[in-house]
């Protein structure tokens, strides 16, 4: 319990940093904001009070203590663009990102993993080497080309789908979950790719333990010996690299949505940056860093679950 307390203090002590690190990244690079706003008829008189408004008249301390506050109760600042509060703008939006990146990451186990045991038990079998060629050029293929060839072959050719026709989850949610599985699958395939590699290399580099012969010479056979006791200790790494995947998916959902023509927040990322409209690529960026340090928290959890000798010393 105790590894479980430090470890999740880090991480609102690393929560705090990095919104910390953001805030006055985006407060450097945003530029005279009110300028921008108000335009070329702009006046001394007018960019003092639009500066007053926006509260970017106070100290940069001030204004991150105050943004902070508003963040945690769910305030997350009004877009200078869009003329609405961010948490009404991204609410809509924010829930589709997610689910097409947790829909991704749930395709990534599906195929990953069954494929990296296999692989792993009949490894420089003929079709081990014809599943390590394919896997080479799954991870060769960037996600929004396989969403490009996906949406051809899947929708155009064979119908299976409209291209565009994205359908809202509070219209149908079988609909809306039937629709994200093409590009949840062309967002997973290469990072499933890598994740089955690296299990297939795990469980042979622990099959060579010395622990594995004994197991053997016990009498299990080669199930009892995967299954029994390789399997938990060749997971490790692999609990890892599927935290670390979960940056990856988020980026490729972004990619891959403007493919699809999925209203999640890539557009409104991209249009805010170009707009410096950075209350609300800050909030985004903010959520995007919640979720992946909150995943690399369970990520170590399962660790400790799963070795027990980890963090003893603590």
């Amino acid at each position: 319990m105790r590894f479980i307390l430090k470890k999740i203090a880090s991480t609102v002590f690393t929560l705090l940093a990095v919104s910390l690190v953001l805030f006055i990244s985006f407060d450097l690079i945003s530029g005279d904001v009110a300028t921008r706003l108000i335009g070329t008829s702009a006046t001394p008189e007018r960019l003092a009070e639009a500066r007053a408004q926006l509260g970017l008249d106070q100290p940069i301390a001030v204004q991150y203590l105050r943004w902070l506050s508003d963040f945690v109760t769910g305030d997350w600042g009004v877009s200078y663009i869009y003329k609405q509060p961010v948490s009404e703008l991204l609410a809509a939006k924010l829930p589709v990102t997610l689910s097409l990146a947790l829909l991704s990451f749930v395709l990534m186990c599906l195929i990953a993993l069954p494929m990296g045991i296999f692989t792993g038990k009949h490894a420089g079998s003929r079709l081990d080497r014809v599943l390590l060629v394919v896997n080479q050029v799954i991870m060769a293929i960037p996600s929004f080309l396989s969403g490009i060839l996906i949406s051809w072959l899947f929708g155009m050719v064979l119908h299976l789908f409209s291209p565009g026709g994205f359908v809202s989850p509070t219209q149908d949610l079988a609909g809306f979950l039937a629709y994200l599985a093409f590009p949840a699958i062309a967002i997973a395939l290469p990072r499933a790719a890598q994740t089955a590699k690296l299990l297939r290399g795990s469980i042979l580099e622990e099959a060579g333990k010395n622990y594995t012969r004994t197991a053997y010479s016990r009498g299990n056979d080669t199930n009892g010996v995967l299954f029994g006791h390789v399997l938990k200790n060749a997971f490790l790494p692999v609990i890892t690299f599927l935290g670390m995947s979960l940056a990856n998916l988020l980026a490729g959902s972004l990619v891959v949505e403007r493919v699809f023509n999925i209203p999640g927040i890539s557009n409104t990322l991209l249009t805010s940056i170009g707009n410096r409209d950075y209350p609300v690529v800050l909030a985004i960026v903010m959520w995007i860093a919640i979720v992946i340090i909150v995943v690399n928290l369970l990520v170590d959890i399962s660790y400790r679950v799963l070795d027990p000798r980890i963090g003893e010393e603590d």
